[in-house]
């Protein structure tokens, strides 16, 4: 009976430890977001202390591919604080063309990078390309690994790890990838009890929807300002 207590005990202290940096981790998350869908450049350290708690957490519950990502996750964090602090040279000359009208600026965003958009035809290659991947993935896990749900953690997986890069990037349709991540990371969270997190991407796909909006409505304004510098640059 005292081995029942203690036993419980201890699990009971292990749940309660994991909640609270699971609770961490949300919040850091969610503040990620939020910065993200704002375009400001400090989203990336909580993406980066977020996802450093969230690769431990996986790992424990056997979400391998899901830790595996995580440890990805930072590494980008990392690249996308680069790339954002850092004017492109095609956006380098654009400046230099605003100047030459009598100092005004019209290009929005000159100091970081801006918002792009790629052709549905490029997604469709895109899509599935890593389709195909995530197939091989979630079939090696399957058949050599103790992973839950190989298949949809490789598919989550593989798509995050894509769609990542599209926010690096600042490619405006990151968003909708990220609606169909997070509906279908809902169901593997809440499958392995993490309560927090899947009620976190409850969260996320909504924000997901704003977010593009967002991104979408400064990515019109510089597509405008844009034609207009080019206009105003002509006549000179």
């Amino acid at each position: 009976m005292n081995d029942l207590f203690i036993t419980l005990q201890q699990a009971f202290s292990e749940a309660s430890l994991m909640t609270f940096w699971e609770a961490v981790a949300v919040m850091l998350a969610l503040a990620y977001l939020i910065l993200a869908m704002r375009t400001n450049i400090w989203c990336w350290s909580a993406a980066f202390i977020s996802t450093a708690i969230y690769t431990v957490l996986f790992w424990n519950v056997s979400l391998l591919m899901e830790s595996v990502l995580n440890i990805y996750y930072m590494g980008m964090a990392v690249y996308g604080y680069w790339l954002w602090l850092h004017v492109p040279p095609s956006q380098q000359s654009h400046m230099h063309h605003s100047d030459l009208n009598n100092g005004s600026q019209h290009n929005i965003d000159t100091n970081h990078l801006n918002i792009t958009s790629w052709s549905w035809i490029t997604h469709a290659w895109l899509i599935g390309a890593t389709s195909l991947v995530s197939m091989l993935v979630g079939y090696l896990m399957a058949n050599y690994t103790s992973a839950a749900f190989p298949y949809i953690d490789a598919a989550t997986t593989c798509f995050a790890i894509v769609t990542t890069y599209l926010v690096a990037k600042k490619v405006l349709e990151n968003w909708l990838y990220w609606v169909v991540i997070d509906f279908v990371s809902i169901y593997l969270y809440f499958q392995k009890g993490l309560m927090l997190t899947s009620g976190l991407f409850v969260l996320y796909v909504a924000m997901a929807v704003g977010g593009y909006m967002m991104w979408r409505k400064k990515y019109r304004h510089h597509i405008i300002t844009q034609h207009n510098t080019s206009q105003e640059v002509v006549g000179v």
